[in-house]
């Protein structure tokens, strides 16, 4: 029988008290639900489709950032009414099909409870906040969060430190805080509000941070178990 992993609390362990996920990509498998949206809004303008591979690539500043990124992708960049009308097309079909293929990462569901009992915890997406609390919602793990802030939930998106600020308040210390991301936007918007950062390889952008530049790496979610032995 292989023994069991071993998991070693981070040095900085002992002074967190919340914990704050991006959602694509690290709690959740959205790629697939992503590219069909995006792949309808593209239709709409007559562009050709994109693979789920590519617009994977394209997602982490944002709806707008996203849609820009598929358009110069399919043809060139668009007009500034040819993205609001992919940005209108994209939303609408998301808002019914956010849910159709998107799973929770491995480990998620078993591992989100127990660090609950030890830590507040939030989401800071730059996905629009109905959706991401729908998709929560929809994969039965909305009740592990005392916060969720979306691209518009606020005036700024990450790497704009406000949301992540406004989580943890007044009255706890930017160490306190352990933003938890799959791509540089999260590291630099942790670093940006003086928190810890912990980049995970297993997301859609994994390749956009270099080895080191976040405070701790992780290859699979199941390694946040080494906080509850901090």
């Amino acid at each position: 029988m292989p023994a069991a992993p071993s998991f070693t609390a981070p040095p900085f362990a002992a002074d967190l008290r919340v914990l704050v996920f991006d959602l694509d990509g690290t709690l959740v498998d959205s790629h697939a639900d992503l590219a069909a949206s995006v792949n309808v809004a593209l239709a709409e303008l007559h562009r050709p489709p994109l693979s789920a591979a590519q617009v994977a690539r394209f997602v982490g500043n944002g709806v707008p950032a996203l849609l820009t990124r598929a358009l110069a992708a399919s043809g060139g960049a668009g007009t500034a009414a040819e993205l609001d009308t992919a940005m209108a097309a994209m939303l609408r079909h998301y808002e019914r099909h956010c849910l159709d293929a998107t799973r929770l990462y491995p480990g998620v569901a078993d591992l989100l409870p127990a660090l609950g009992e030890r830590f507040q915890m939030a989401v800071l997406t730059n996905k629009p906040e109905k959706p991401a609390r729908e998709i929560l919602a929809g994969l039965g793990v909305a009740g592990c969060f005392q916060a969720v802030y979306g691209g518009d939930s606020l005036a700024a998106k990450k790497p704009d430190p406000v949301g992540l600020r406004a989580i943890l308040g007044t009255e706890l210390a930017p160490q306190n805080g352990l933003m938890i991301g799959d791509s540089m936007v999260d590291i630099q918007t942790g670093r940006a509000a003086g928190a810890w950062t912990c980049a995970v390889s297993y997301g859609f952008t994994p390749r956009d941070w270099q080895p080191g530049a976040a405070d701790w790496e992780i290859a699979a979610f199941a390694s946040l178990r080494a906080l509850l032995a901090g």
